[in-house]
């Protein structure tokens, strides 16, 4: 199951011990600064956790799947995220113990 935002929110009111409405602005607040930042272009990086960049993608030929038809994808920026050694040795800590 997916982390959702209102999961989210509900985390920071059972363990900070805010409000609902405090830890709903708090989540929405959170969330418009990494927005904003990336809107910008600027990285976010944090630390233990990972780092999200925004990397501009130049025009190129594609295909629809469907129709095998070719068609030209436009250029666009979008955002990428490089884990952490630490977050990847979290994420792979039940692999390194069941061998």
């Amino acid at each position: 199951m997916a982390l959702t935002k209102e999961k989210i929110i509900d985390d920071i009111y059972n363990h900070v011990g805010l409000s609902k409405g405090k830890s709903r602005t708090v989540a929405d607040s959170f969330f418009n600064i990494i927005k904003s930042t990336l809107g910008q272009g600027e990285d976010i990086l944090v630390s233990g956790f990972g780092k999200f960049a925004v990397k501009s993608k130049r025009e190129r030929r594609g295909r629809n799947p469907q129709t095998s038809q070719d068609l030209q994808l436009r250029a666009r920026r979008v955002v990428i995220f490089k884990a952490s050694g630490v977050l990847r040795d979290k994420i792979n800590e039940k692999l390194k113990s069941s061998q």
